[in-house]
Order: C-alpha cells, then sequence, then structure tokens
C-alpha cells in the first residue's frame, strides 16, 4: 500500500511517497481502508523525535482516522465490511487498574496511533474494534478525521480537568490550532468568556468566528500587557496551556489568586523556569492532561454528531502531498485542522 513515510528523525524534509506492506489484521481487529487522516502538532513531535532504538523504519504517523471497514477478524462482532468509523487514537491495556476504574487515559500503557503503532498516513491500518466508532451520514471523512484527538484533549482539559464554569475568564494560547480553536468551542459551549491568542488578522477573524469574545495578536505589541489591561490587572481564571516554555511564566503570572493553569503540550520546548512564589502565594492549580478516558471521547464525538460542536478544516491535501501538508503545519500557517485525503485509485 501507499503511505507517507519517514526513515529517519528530522522535519518535514523527511518524508517520503512510497510504498510499505500492508497491515494484517488479528482476530479482534477490524482492517480500515482510510478515507482521511489529519496533523497535529504531535507528528512533527513523533518525526522530531523517533528515536532509531525505538522506532522501526519506516515509520508513518497519523493518529485521526475515518475511513470505512474493509476486513473484519474472527472475533469482531459489532463491525461490518463497508461501515462508516472514526478511529478512536488511543491505546489502552484495558486491564490495569485505571482502565478498570474508568481512567483509561492514565493506563499504565497507554499509547497513540501514530506514534506507538503506525498511522492513518497510509490507505490501510487495523485498529482494534473497541477503538471504532459508528460515523453519521451527515458527517464527512475529513470532518470526522479533523475530529478525534484534538477534541478529546480539549475536552477533558477544559471540562474534567481545569472544571471551567460559566462566566469563567479563559486564555487561549495557541488558538489557531487544531486543540486551540476545539477549546473555544468548548469553553462558549460552558458559558465562559474566551480570550484567545493567535496571530495574523485572518486568523483572528477566524478565531471571533468560532466564538472567541476577545482575540489578542502575539506578533503585534505586548498582549500581556494587553491582557492585564482589559482585566483590570485581575488576571483570568484559566489558562490552557499548549505553547510550553515561551509562555510559560507569563502564564502563570496572568492568573488570579485560585486560578487553573491546564496544561496538554509543549510546542517551544518542555523546560521552563517557574516562580514557585507565585504557586504558593497565588494558590495556584497547575493541572496536565492528556487526551481522553472512553466516556470522556464518547461525550465530545456526540456533541460533534448533534451538530452542537464543528470541527475546523484549514486545508485538505492528497497523499502524496504530505510533505507540504507537514510543512504548512510547521510553519504555523494553518487555523484548525490539516488534512490528509486517501484517494484509493
Amino acid at each position: 500500500m501507499k503511505a507517507a513515510v519517514f526513515y529517519e528523525p528530522g522535519g518535514p524534509e523527511k518524508i517520503q511517497f512510497g510504498e510499505v506492506p500492508d497491515p494484517q489484521i488479528d482476530h479482534d481487529q477490524v482492517l480500515i481502508k482510510v478515507k482521511a487522516c489529519s496533523l497535529n502538532h504531535f507528528d512533527l513531535l513523533v518525526l522530531r523525535e523517533a528515536d532509531p532504538d525505538n522506532f522501526t523504519f519506516p515509520f508513518w504517523g497519523g493518529a485521526d482516522i475515518a475511513g470505512v471497514v474493509a476486513e473484519t477478524g474472527d472475533s469482531v462482532c459489532q463491525s461490518k465490511s463497508g461501515d462508516r468509523v472514526v478511529v478512536n487514537p488511543s491505546l489502552y491495556c484495558r486491564q490495569c487498574e485505571h482502565c478498570l476504574t474508568g481512567e483509561e487515559s492514565q493506563c499504565n500503557s497507554y499509547g497513540i496511533i501514530g506514534d506507538t503503532v503506525p498511522g492513518g498516513f497510509a490507505e490501510y491500518i487495523a485498529v482494534d474494534e473497541t477503538n471504532l466508532m459508528k460515523l453519521p451520514e451527515q458527517i464527512s471523512f475529513e470532518e470526522a478525521a479533523a475530529t478525534p484527538l484534538v477534541y478529546q484533549t480539549a475536552w477533558r482539559a477544559l471540562i474534567t480537568q481545569a472544571g471551567i464554569r460559566p462566566n469563567d475568564d479563559v486564555l487561549i494560547l495557541g488558538a489557531s490550532g487544531g486543540v486551540g480553536s476545539a477549546s473555544i468551542q468548548i469553553a462558549k459551549l460552558v458559558g465562559a468568556n474566551v480570550i484567545a491568542v493567535t496571530s495574523t488578522k485572518d486568523k483572528i477573524s477566524y478565531a471571533k468566528q468560532m466564538g472567541a469574545d476577545i482575540v489578542l495578536n502575539r506578533k503585534s505589541g505586548d498582549y500581556w500587557g494587553e491582557l492585564a489591561a482589559l482585566t483590570d490587572n485581575r488576571g483570568v481564571d484559566v489558562v490552557v496551556e499548549n505553547v510550553g516554555a515561551a509562555t510559560w511564566a507569563q502564564s502563570l503570572r496572568s492568573l488570579v489568586k485560585g486560578g487553573r493553569l491546564v496544561t496538554y503540550g509543549r510546542t517551544t520546548g518542555h523546560l521552563a523556569e517557574t516562580d514557585i512564589r507565585l504557586i504558593f502565594w497565588n494558590q495556584l492549580r497547575i493541572i496536565g492532561s492528556t487526551m481522553a478516558n472512553c466516556k470522556e471521547f464518547t461525550e465530545v464525538m456526540q456533541l460533534i454528531f448533534q451538530g452542537k460542536l464543528s470541527p475546523v478544516i484549514d486545508s485538505v491535501f492528497p497523499l502524496e502531498k504530505a510533505k507540504t501538508a507537514y510543512q504548512r503545519l510547521q510553519d504555523g500557517e494553518q487555523f484548525g485542522k490539516i488534512v490528509i485525503k486517501i484517494d484509493h485509485n
């Protein structure tokens, strides 16, 4: 089958379009004919940090997968050939204490498709039946592929971990990314006041269309000073932090007393200095969040299917142009998700 592969770590220039062996399904697995798969910053990290000691090359990424069931294993009973499906990219052991108590995202063997195993930037993928969700006819493959990783990440971070409430002032950094645009919608669904940070006039316009009450341009002036002025130096109740080293210190300073910072990423680096005095004196809470458990995934996907949340698609590329898609994401040109569409000729 054809796939967008890489043979060593690096940047988008390492992506190649080539042939790899067809996947073989186990008795409890389903073979998916991939129709669409979207990019995440996660894919850039996998590409850049792929450890030759732990990866078998060639490797290919892609966590957000939508497609059609092509074949089923002997033990599969809920899926059949021709079913339209979207894939939950989380890999759980379903046997450890976390899985057995409904906290699968803390699974002792937790993994993600496109990192733990090769992903959806290929014509076919074999996945466990338990990772499938039926796709309603009104949702396109491209829309479905723009959904799973970012919406479950945003849902757990904002709803479960940060516990946002109506009228909370919520600062969303990296608002033009997939999780950022999902976070804007989820925060507004709850009734929070959203302050988004992005760049360029077009991205500011898109963030407002998503529902952001105020949008700050990180490339023009001192947006942290603007934030202080907007809140009368009070600060915000919640910061949704995915940028990492470049914004960490200011994110903590921008919180009200008793405020919450929820972090799910580190696009500018994972090492940052922390003024511990801010944490104890202002009684701040720093909360980590990764992906979601099965219940949370189902909850947020149902909101997508009901039209209460809407995936944001920036652009669509064919599989053979995956290198260009990776480059667009690395350059930060997108607002929302970049989708790879796979045509089976």
